[in-house]
């Protein structure tokens, strides 16, 4: 079975950046499961895995555009100390949910922690580079209904409902 909109693929995979050879991502045991067309994955690894069957390799170059974007300095911002609790624990890198006028919410990471601020930045932490990916195709079937209904895998290496 090729690899379609509507398929699942369970793949191996390793994340660098640029030349680098140190491995900054992937899927140690070999049971990454997504499902292919619902944004479950970067648009441009997406992209090159469409039409692959079970068992292909591929290295790929996703740029920044097809990857978490261009970096965009006007998402970065320093928020007081205050408007987070009391006790919590602030750790450079680490992700956290803020809500915008409409009670969307949406990921910030924190920058830099200051006596009476935090700096918060929007872009993803991968946000303008390169991502170098090598994948092995180790399984491509058919969604369930239920996968497709819920936009996500169920099963191993993926989501559980509990």
């Amino acid at each position: 079975m090729k690899i379609t909109k509507d398929t699942v693929v369970v793949m191996d995979y390793e994340l660098r950046l640029d030349e680098s050879d140190e491995v900054i991502d992937s899927s140690d045991d070999g049971t990454f499961a997504f499902l292919v067309g619902h944004e479950n994955i970067v648009p441009g690894l997406e992209a090159e895995l469409l039409g692959l069957t079970s068992g292909a390799s591929k290295k790929v170059a996703v740029t920044a555009a097809e990857g978490y974007g261009e970096r965009d300095e006007s998402k970065v911002m320093a928020v007081p100390r205050s408007v987070f609790p009391e006790d919590f624990y602030f750790e450079v890198g680490i992700p956290v949910e803020l809500e915008d006028d409409q009670g969307e919410s949406f990921p910030v990471w924190i920058q830099g922690v200051k006596d009476d601020h935090v700096e918060l930045d929007g872009n993803h932490p991968l946000a303008g580079e390169t991502l170098n990916f090598t994948i092995k195709v180790l399984e491509v079937r058919a969604a369930t209904t239920e996968e497709l209904a819920h936009g996500h895998v169920h099963g191993a290496g993926d989501h559980h409902h509990h």
